[in-house]
């Protein structure tokens, strides 16, 4: 379990000093707002769809390590992806972070997502990790109001 936690704190600092995809998107389709104010994350999430695929995605704010890196790896993977690909990521992700799935066991796209499965024991940062993901979503539906999930 150590070189899991190993990985894990390697992949959020990497992510998190380096974060990928850190940018505005000036000609976004769509966009939204996610704050956390329990821990102070507070980003924009932009989103390009084109025929329904997710042509470019970033995002730009603070926050705190986990937080970050969620984001970062969030825009990786669902680049190139469909709305609906995007939004089982979405779900998949959501539930494997509040452990109502298990990343090990139940089939699911999360791939490289899964480091995030330790967040699960950490309550409190469970929104850290999912922020950018509920903003996402609601980006994807057309929802431009502040997502504090």
């Amino acid at each position: 379990m150590s070189e899991l936690n190993d990985l894990y704190q390697e992949v959020i600092l990497d992510h998190n000093k380096n974060p990928r995809n850190f940018r505005e998107i000036a000609d976004a389709d769509k966009w939204a707002d996610g704050n956390n104010p329990l821990c102070g994350d507070a980003l924009r999430v932009y989103v390009d769809l084109e025929d329904d695929k997710v042509k470019d995605v970033s995002f730009k704010g603070s926050g705190c390590a986990i937080s970050k890196a969620s984001a970062s790896m969030m825009t990786q993977v669902v680049k190139g992806k469909s709305k609906d690909e995007a939004e089982t990521l979405f779900d998949e992700f959501h539930r494997m972070v509040l452990g109502t799935l298990d990343e090990e066991t139940e089939e699911n796209s999360l791939g490289k997502l899964k480091i995030f499965a330790g967040v699960r024991e950490f309550p409190a940062r469970v929104k850290c990790a999912s922020l950018s993901w509920h903003t996402l979503n609601a980006a994807l539906h057309g929802d431009d109001s502040v997502t504090t999930e």
